[in-house]
């Protein structure tokens, strides 16, 4: 069998410090070293039904969190943005971040590359916010665990607005690079506002003349509209 890294700093990494940590042990617990277990005869249970309330409650704050901060969004929007954050991909993205994998029980037969497989990471993922609910909320009667889901998927919410969207900035770097001496690059020309809600005005820049500008509450998303106007500068219809 192979025991992950003591839980102690990955609540550090999560920010929740656990009442009864029963329950964060049992969510890093793998099927596969829970079965070791049984053949001898000892029941340690795993993680699975921890996953199952995860997810779940995932989908709960996640839709709470959308409807309160998008309402410019309408259901269809909403229901794909959400679609992609409780995504495998998503979910195993972020355990990534946390080294999750790191901290899980495997059984012996797993090793080799368990720690760093998709799906085992999303269900730990999603059975550590199960034990962060049921710790939180049933222990210490709060609401923790909707911080701990927010702070998770910070990096991910930032950026929701391009979900669903056409990528204008590879539509435009692939227009570009058809001329193989053209240069295109993106200056932020402006800040403005609060940091907590900073407005950055970006343009586009070909060979240094400026094909596009665009403005937006992230970096990431003032690029895109200014990969936008660049196109319908150059004839695209977007």
């Amino acid at each position: 069998m192979a025991i992950g890294k003591s839980f102690e700093s990955l609540t550090e990494v999560i920010g929740y410090k656990f009442s009864n940590t029963e329950y964060i042990e049992n969510a890093l617990t793998h099927s596969s070293y829970s079965n070791e277990y049984k053949s001898r005869g000892l029941s340690i249970p795993s993680n699975e039904r921890l996953e199952f309330l995860g997810d779940a409650i995932l989908e709960m704050v996640i839709s709470e969190y959308l409807y309160d901060n998008y309402k410019s969004l309408d259901e269809g929007k909403l229901t794909r943005i959400r679609q992609h954050l409780v995504c495998e991909k998503t979910l195993a993205g972020i355990a990534r971040k946390i080294k999750l994998g790191d901290y899980v029980h495997l059984g012996r037969g797993e090793e080799s590359d368990c720690r760093t497989r998709p799906k085992v990471l999303a269900d730990a993922l999603e059975a550590v916010i199960a034990a962060v609910y049921i710790d939180s909320k049933r222990v210490s009667g709060s609401e923790d665990y909707k911080k701990v889901i927010v702070n998770l998927f910070s990096d991910e919410f930032a950026n929701v607005s391009q979900v669903g969207t056409p990528d204008y900035k590879t539509m435009l770097q692939q227009f570009v690079e058809k001329d193989g001496s053209a240069v295109l690059e993106y200056e932020v020309i402006a800040e403005k506002g609060p940091e907590h809600k900073k407005e950055f005005t970006v343009i586009a820049k070909v060979n240094n003349n400026v094909v596009g500008k665009g403005s937006a509450f992230n970096k990431k998303d003032a690029e895109m509209q200014a990969a936008k106007r660049a196109l319908e500068l150059f004839g695209f219809k977007t």
